[in-house]
């Protein structure tokens, strides 16, 4: 989350006319992240999530987004949810930017997962997969495999100012995806970015899954090698086997993973660092001035993607037999 497009006063109480939630009580900027404007909203209803969807946003994509969101939460799935205006739609427009208030959830991002955080994320990815089918809208995933190489192009030029070599071992990399990636597993509606400042927990409980603007059709294992990486490396960027078990532990406890998926966890790992790598790398160059946003190192990521070229075999990420 971060603040590109500055709301006044003025525009704001003008905007929540529109919607039956009260009158303004306070509105802050939300620092952090690189895709949209996001405010903390308190009105006479309590506290709100106002977003303005920025240009690395496509307005296409926004009646899947807040779509998808309705569906899950329908579902059981603990996610924002919607605040339709007095018109029946979720989607307005504030600032010159297209916009959204939604639902805010309770609870705070652990910073250093347990294994215990890491299970309940498993069960909370796999039941968000389930709750997927149905849906009736799909969205292309926009940085996956075809996206990656014309991404590396845009950062080609510089990677190396990050770190010497950089440049050669990307390449290199897209040369081997490009030949292995796995076509033939099972597809859905996937998250593509939990992280933890994207999981919520109260009293050592999961409370809720947020920021779905990455949402699409895509692997679902993809989804849970995006996990692995985001939620079993120590702050030294040190593997924890421990977590990484109880992450698939969770995850089998509800949805079992096929034969395919186990033996493609280590390809589909490696990919899923490739993307971070990427569009951090290209992020790191391309800070646009003023914003409100600090930048996240790729280093973490070269890291990442060096231990999971290193692994043969699911086995060693701690996978246990079904």
């Amino acid at each position: 989350m971060a603040v590109y497009t500055e709301v006044s006063d003025e525009q704001i109480t003008a905007h929540l006319t529109l919607y039956d939630i009260g009158e303004l009580h306070a509105l802050k900027g939300i620092a952090g992240g690189v895709e949209n404007s996001n405010y903390l909203l308190t009105t006479d209803a309590g506290n709100f999530i106002l977003t303005l969807y920025e240009k690395r946003v496509e307005a296409a994509d926004l009646p899947f987004f807040l779509g998808l969101m309705e569906h899950l939460s329908q579902r059981g799935i603990n996610c924002p949810l919607p605040i339709r205006m007095k018109n029946g739609e979720a989607l307005g427009e504030l600032a010159g930017r297209p916009a959204a208030i939604i639902s805010y959830l309770d609870g705070f991002e652990v910073r250093r997962p347990q294994p215990s955080h890491c299970r309940q994320v498993g069960e909370a990815l796999a039941q968000m997969h389930l709750a997927g089918n149905g849906f009736s809208l799909t969205r292309r995933n926009g940085l996956t495999l075809e996206d990656w190489r014309p991404l590396f192009e845009k950062s080609k030029a510089r990677a190396d100012e990050v770190r010497p070599g950089l440049a050669a071992m990307i390449a290199a990399e897209l040369d081997f995806l490009e030949g292995a990636w796995r076509r033939d597993l099972p597809e859905g509606v996937i998250h593509a970015d939990l992280f933890t400042d994207n999981v919520f927990f109260l009293k050592g409980e999961l409370s809720g899954i947020i920021d779905f603007y990455f949402a699409c059709n895509d692997l679902l294992a993809y989804d849970l090698a995006t996990c692995l990486n985001a939620w079993c490396f120590e702050s030294n960027h040190q593997f924890n086997t421990t977590k990484a078990r109880a992450l698939i532990r969770g995850y089998r406890s509800v949805r079992p993973l096929e034969a395919g998926e186990t033996e493609a966890l280590p390809m589909l790992c490696r990919g899923s660092a490739l993307r971070f790598l990427l569009t951090r790398l290209y992020d790191w160059l391309n800070v646009p001035p003023g914003a409100l946003v600090t930048p996240k190192d790729p280093a973490e990521y070269i890291t990442k993607l060096k231990f999971h070229q290193g692994i043969d075999s699911a086995a060693l990420y701690g996978l246990e037999e079904a």
